[in-house]
């Protein structure tokens, strides 16, 4: 209660309020353009002028960029009529976005100019605003000239701030600094996030005021948080929660007559038709869909199925592409030569791309917010509404994208999660502090605790880190030497070494390098065969003895050294992991358990069949056709099985060539992980052996022989379940990997020294000697607790798992166990999903057939 006091609700102000505020020039200059302040303009504008912090949060479109500025430009032009504009920066801008950067640097500049050239003809003389953009692509002339003639507004990113608080000369231009704006926050609820954090309170330590916080958002929950995460400790932010007036218009759809037929149509025409009636009714359309792999996929299905119809009028856009390339597509649409791109998640926020009549997403989005930033590209024109189309392909999808369509309606937008104590990111910082002066400990401790992200850091955790980055550990055989130096008697901290500052500026930023690994047939001697090369991302998801498809033939992962993957091949049995797997989005845990719920609603109207079709087409907001797929799916689950709820996890019980133990588990992917290899570890640790898991958004799988479910789930408790987790973890890939980035980010390994860059390979294999050399050193190294952090807080969600946990414990929550001949209807994609990579879609169709069919005379059985 005590953080959300620290927030209070912004109320907007009237229009004719509004307008005593501006500056004639301003005034005249805004109104020649625009009818009316927007609604967002009306919340932020006094609060800004009267230098209070702010959190905007309104939907794509909202006019948020020109609300943050107009009152900083406002004050700049009564500055620069006056002649009172001194060689400082005034505002500081920063955005998650090279691209988006560059768009504000240009919408800047032509209304600066416009202002001028009215005041020109008015007879009034206004000195130059400077405007700065200060990206890592900004050229070294261009940062000299900034260095000469100090920008009064600097545009720029997370990583070019900081690297502006270890310049001199910037330093002091920044030391009356009066504005800060955090652009896309909701994308900043990650460790680039925790770095920002501790960039704006490293500025403020260095300000002689307390700059204004202007965070600006597009659909984030909940609030408070967000605002705190802006704001850091001690400071009110007030919140401006900018209702969305424009109606959005959502619509499910599937192609073919039912949803069983959608996978019969995803392998014929029936997708593509429905895309391309979509496409056809509408000037420009953009469909995005969860993976790059997707992406490049429809636009080539697209051209084949409809030859010479979209030559030169479709385009793809993803994170793989170069920037060249993005930006050739971006600028090609703004200029309405395209007539639909294809995208993954690259154009979520906010880059101009011009006017989108309809935005269509190709299988659930996984979180309202997505979904919602999504539809919100749509629909910029003056009186248009967001438009936006739900296309699935599964029952499934058909479901979560009900629930979806739901909370986008009624505005029930799944938590962010923000990182807590980062050690790696501390440590990158405390570096650049040091850098810049000789800090008191307790001083640099207390700059520290005033981010968000830090506000409960133990003085023992900043110590460890202080230890580290002093040499305390004794490294220097591993090539980790000290950067700074400590003085216990007089507390005192500073840089160390001559080319510290060199190192830092090359060195800075939290984004992985990413690399491919190299999959190698043999156990690790010898050269052994090379056979193809799979993404970081999958192999960190890999066990010891899973099997995978690369190319067509199996193979079982046996280890992994440096960039390479060693796997036996001749594998008969069946993939346990999906090659899609790294890149598939995992469902929001708010998202899983309103699908838990909704289960819940419609179970207890199962028997009636008219009323739970009623009720399912009122609640989610869908068509009849849709409601009555729902329930059909629904009925077949509790006749065959059971429906699982958010009161209860089913685990269905079945014979294949493993014994399956699938749990009904819908709580989304990251909780999922963190129950699946606890209790397979505890399988393991009660002597079953050759255990497999699975796991899907809905539910896991363990698979073995003689598995004794009832033994495993009462191993795991609350008291113990973290440290099963930890150990689990501690020999796999995904700690190693995440092990490497970590100390990437602490500067324990330098990505570039003197000029040369070390390859991702170079840096994985001197990452595993140094997590050797750490563990032989102590357990609680900062950085290898940081890494295990990360996977069980970030990569995984552990606060959830034990919530569910807790519920079994104590009989809120029941877990029953049923045997079935075979897998059920809420089985089948979780089943499917390892022998995805094995079947074609025309035997899957048939398989899919097949089951539905023998569900329908097992149901009909029992009820004989």
């Amino acid at each position: 209660m005590k953080q959300t006091s620290l927030h209070p609700p912004v109320i907007p102000l009237e229009s004719a309020t509004l307008r005593t505020h501006l500056h004639p020039l301003v005034r005249d200059w805004f109104f020649g353009r625009f009818k009316d302040f927007s609604l967002t303009q009306q919340y932020s504008l006094g609060r800004i002028r009267d230098r209070k912090h702010i959190l905007i949060s309104a939907p794509t479109g909202g006019t948020k960029t020109l609300s943050a500025f107009l009152s900083i430009l406002n004050y700049l032009i009564s500055l620069a009529e006056k002649q009172e504009l001194e060689d400082k920066i005034y505002a500081v801008y920063t955005s998650p976005l090279k691209a988006l950067s560059n768009d504000i640097f240009v919408n800047l500049e032509q209304p600066l100019e416009e202002i001028r050239a009215l005041g020109m003809a008015r007879g009034i003389t206004l000195q130059p605003i400077r405007v700065g953009l200060r990206t890592g692509d900004t050229s070294v002339s261009e940062r000299a000239k900034q260095a000469r003639k100090t920008p009064h507004i600097m545009i720029t990113t997370p990583e070019s701030l900081a690297i502006i608080l270890t310049t001199p000369v910037f330093v002091e231009n920044l030391r009356a600094l009066e504005f800060v704006i955090v652009d896309e926050i909701h994308a900043l609820t990650n460790k680039r996030g925790v770095f920002l954090s501790l960039a704006l309170e490293r500025l403020c330590a260095y300000s002689l005021v307390d700059p204004v916080r202007i965070g600006l958002s597009a659909t984030v929950a909940p609030l408070e948080t967000i605002a705190h995460f802006l704001g850091g400790e001690g400071r009110e932010v007030g919140i401006a929660a900018v209702p969305l007036l424009k109606d959005i218009e959502i619509r499910l759809l599937y192609p073919g007559k039912s949803i069983l037929d959608a996978e019969e149509a995803s392998t014929q025409r029936g997708v593509y038709a429905l895309l391309d009636e979509l496409i056809g009714s509408n000037r420009t359309t953009l469909i995005f869909t969860n993976t790059r792999n997707a992406t490049e996929k429809l636009v080539h299905h697209l051209e084949q199925q409809f030859p010479g119809k979209y030559s030169g009028l479709i385009g793809a856009h993803h994170s793989s592409m170069s920037k060249e390339m993005r930006f050739m597509i971006e600028e090609r649409l703004r200029k309405g030569e395209l007539k639909v791109i294809v995208s993954s998640t690259s154009l979520e926020l906010g880059i101009d791309i011009g006017s989108i009549d309809l935005v269509i997403l190709l299988r659930s989005p996984k979180a309202v917010s997505r979904a919602l930033q999504r539809i919100g590209r749509a629909g910029h024109q003056l009186h248009a509404h967001p438009r936006g189309v739900l296309v699935v392909m599964d029952r499934d999808d058909l479901v979560e994208c009900a629930v979806l369509m739901k909370e986008m309606v009624e505005k029930s937008i799944d938590r962010a999660h923000v990182p807590e104590n980062a050690l790696d990111v501390l440590a990158q910082h405390i570096y650049g502090m040091a850098i810049s002066k000789i800090w008191e400990a307790d001083e640099m401790l207390s700059v520290v605790r005033k981010s968000y992200c830090y506000r409960n850091l133990t003085k023992d955790d900043f110590q460890s880190v202080i230890s580290y980055l002093a040499g305390d550990y004794a490294l220097e055989h591993r090539h980790v030497y000290a950067k700074i130096w400590y003085d216990e008697k007089t507390n005192q901290i500073g840089k160390k070494g001559k080319l510290a500052r060199v190192i830092y500026l090359t060195n800075i930023g939290t984004i992985p390098t990413e690399g491919f690994i190299e999959v190698v047939i043999g156990a690790g001697e010898g050269k052994g065969l090379p056979v193809g090369k799979i993404d970081e991302g999958f192999l960190e998801r890999m066990k010891r003895g899973d099997i995978f498809v690369l190319g067509g033939q199996k193979y079982q992962f046996l280890h992994s050294k440096g960039m390479k993957a060693f796997v036996r091949a001749g594998i008969t049995k069946n993939p346990t992991i999906p090659s899609w797997f790294s890149e598939q989005l995992p469902l929001s845990y708010d998202t899983a358990c309103a699908i838990g719920r909704f289960r819940s609603l419609v179970h207890e109207r199962i028997k009636d069949s008219v009323g739970a079709i009623a009720f399912i087409q009122s609640y989610c907001y869908c068509s009849k056709d849709v409601a009555s797929e729902i329930y059909a799916y629904f009925l077949a689950q509790e006749r065959f099985a059971a429906l699982p709820t958010d009161k209860s996890i089913i685990v269905e019980r079945f014979k294949e060539e493993k014994e399956f133990a699938l749990f009904h588990a819908c709580y989304g992917r990251r909780v999922n992980e963190v129950l699946a290899r606890v209790y397979a570890y505890a399988a393991g640790r009660l002597k079953m052996r050759d255990v497999e898991i699975g796991v899907h958004d809905h539910g896991f799988f363990l698979a073995g022989e003689e598995l004794d479910i009832e033994k495993v789930v009462k191993q795991i408790t609350v008291k113990n379940m973290k440290e099963l987790l930890l150990e689990a973890l501690e020999r796999t890939d995904v700690l190693k990997r995440r092990f490497r980035h970590c100390a990437a980010r602490s500067l324990m390994i330098l990505r570039t020294y003197k000029g040369r860059e070390k390859s991702v390979g170079k840096q994985q294999v001197h990452s595993e000697f140094l997590l050797h050399a750490v563990r032989g050193i102590s357990k609680d190294f900062p950085i290898l607790r940081e890494a295990r952090r990360e996977v069980i807080e970030d990569f995984m969600d552990v606060e959830h798992a034990l919530r569910i946990v807790k519920q079994i414990e104590q009989k809120t929550l029941t877990l029953r166990t049923i045997r079935t001949p075979f897998v059920s209807p809420f089985g089948l994609q979780l089943y499917l999903q390892g022998k995805s990579d094995i079947i074609s879609l025309e035997h899957k169709l048939s398989f899919l057939k097949r089951m539905h069919q023998l569900h329908q005379q097992t149901i009909e059985r029992k009820g004989a």
